[in-house]
């Protein structure tokens, strides 16, 4: 069967992304403050950031920038990130954003892939950013860097390096651009789905529009403070903070990296309401005795996403933050632009160790995985747990260039096949109860165990590998890995971790290393991760 949100519809405009955050902004609007630099605290109102995004919409129109390109945005939480992005959005580019702690090979990948004309990033990240470019094929004149000197005046810009002063310098108007925002992609972030590597997640601007709208039920409202610590490179952050926000002129406070005296001293400082954090933050909030040196009682909701989130650990934030906090829970996946689940601010009946409900506009179904039968919402009680199922205005196109992942993601109903295992009442409270897919949750980020096993079999004394994720009360997950050596080999565990640490994202690196005689697999040839668990314990 079907299920639908039992949430009322939410008007879904056919507007572009900037014509729906900021097209019917007031003049009263105009003056309040919409970005602070948590670190200098410089404040921007929306009437200087909405000229800035004209101004950087005219000067990369003005360099032939448009609909059709891909340009890679490559910075951490800045309000230099908000002015860019949305000014390239505000061109008709669509962005492809980097994960700030990407290496250069990965950079290459993703930029290769995308068909990136342009790189932006920032002068601490540039080493990466450079040559994850240049391994790309773009020159010097196709990479901006945003805190450069101005005209390559900077000792970090390079001879040849555009930077945002000379962007906004640029006295060109914004561009009028056509498109339709039903199928032109307004970002393309990477995701590794429910298995395998990277892909391009093709979103579009009704995407985006339609998960704003979807997210007003989270309970963001004019007044509330949001700290920004949660990368706004990553969707969840582009969505329920950056773009949430805007849309309902709340402040963003920008951090650039997460340190908890400071994530705290900007709470206190800025009389921080509403916090969206991943759960290593929020058992930080729960546990650490830090907290207790600053006042933090200006927070009236937390809300948790991109890794599980469990009621004793919601029970422990609420009972250290105040019991007046809100602390709410949400679900998605980057197919999703993010958000299919949330529970709202205004139902404090619903379990916060619960994924809360179907966003508006949207439907799932339950799959029994073994046997593809729908499993019913029942009439009372809970229902047996199967595979999710999502349909929504948020979906995704598909994967860029990729239209076999997409078909096996992707039903021809419009059904997206989410990889996880929940279960629904006969509220529509849904429980996510384990994974079906076998991508490592570590600190929020997706870590794809067919990745580090790919680079793990490329080192000259493995002979086969397996990785998986195993519990870790901080992290959520840490990848592990199991390792068959070549016969003879000397290799030791801090060998194999330095091998990939050399060669990923921070993020990605395998924690802990067993070697054993043979992976386990099935008759087919799958890896039979489930007997690694078991082994691991």
């Amino acid at each position: 069967m079907v299920i639908r949100s039992p949430l009322p519809d939410v008007e879904i405009p056919p507007v572009s992304v900037y014509e729906y955050l900021f097209g019917t902004i007031t003049d009263a609007e105009l003056e309040r403050v919409a970005v602070v630099d948590g670190v200098s605290g410089a404040a921007t109102t929306f009437r200087s950031l909405v000229a800035q995004i004209d101004a950087v919409a005219g000067a990369l129109a003005a360099r032939g920038l448009g609909v059709g390109d891909v340009v890679a945005l490559h910075a951490p939480n800045v309000p230099a990130y908000v002015t860019v992005f949305h000014g390239l959005l505000r061109a008709g580019v669509t962005v492809t954003t980097v994960n700030a702690l990407a290496s250069a090979p990965e950079i290459t990948k993703q930029l290769a892939d995308s068909g990136a004309r342009l790189m932006v990033t920032v002068s601490p990240l540039l080493a990466a950013g450079e040559a994850g470019a240049k391994g790309a094929g773009l020159g010097d004149h196709q990479i901006v860097v945003l805190d450069g000197g101005g005209s390559g005046d900077g000792p970090d810009s390079g001879p040849s390096h555009t930077s945002l002063a000379d962007l906004l310098a640029d006295p060109h108007p914004a561009p009028d651009v056509t498109f339709d925002p039903a199928t032109h992609l307004a970002v393309l972030p990477y995701s590794s789905g429910t298995t395998g590597r990277p892909k391009g997640v093709m979103l579009t601007h009704t995407n985006l529009v339609a998960n704003v709208a979807q997210s007003m039920a989270i309970g963001v409202g004019s007044d509330d403070v949001v700290p920004c610590v949660l990368p706004f490179f990553h969707i969840y952050g582009m969505t329920v903070l950056l773009n949430l926000a805007l849309r309902t002129r709340a402040r963003l406070v920008t951090l650039p990296r997460f340190d908890l005296a400071q994530y705290l001293g900007v709470i206190q400082e800025h009389r921080a309401t509403f916090l969206f954090v991943a759960p290593p933050i929020a058992l930080a909030l729960a546990k650490h005795p830090l907290v207790d040196s600053y006042d933090v009682s200006s927070v009236r909701a937390v809300l948790s996403g991109a890794a599980p989130f469990g009621e004793s650990l919601a029970g422990a934030v609420r009972e250290r933050l105040g019991e007046h906090v809100r602390v709410l829970q949400g679900y998605g996946m980057t197919e999703m632009s993010p958000v299919s689940h949330c529970i709202p601010f205004d139902r404090p009946d619903i379990p916060s160790g619960s994924v809360g409900l179907l966003v508006a506009g949207m439907e799932a179904k339950i799959v029994d995985p073994a046997t593809g039968t729908e499993i019913d919402q029942p009439a009372e009680g809970v229902s047996d747990p199967g595979e999710l199922l999502c349909r929504g205005p948020n979906v995704m196109v598909g994967y860029l260039g990729n239209p076999e992942a997409t078909a096996d993601t992707l039903e021809p109903d419009g059904f997206m096949h989410t990889g996880d295992i929940v279960t629904v009442d006969a509220g529509g409270v849904f429980q996510v109860v384990d994974r079906l897919k076998e991508l490592i949750k570590y600190k929020g980020y997706q870590v794809p165990p067919a990745e580090l096993e790919a680079l793990l079999l490329s080192h000259p004394q493995i002979a086969d590998v397996a990785v998986i994720g195993l519990p870790d009360e901080e992290a959520g997950e840490i990848p592990k890995a199991f390792v068959v050596p070549v016969a003879g080999a000397s290799l030791t565990e801090a060998e194999v971790i330095a091998f990939v640490a050399e060669q990923v994202a921070p993020y990605k690196k395998v924690r802990s290393v067993e070697f054993i005689e043979a992976v386990p697999k099935s008759a087919s040839g799958k890896i039979l991760r489930k007997d690694l668990r078991a082994a691991a314990g």
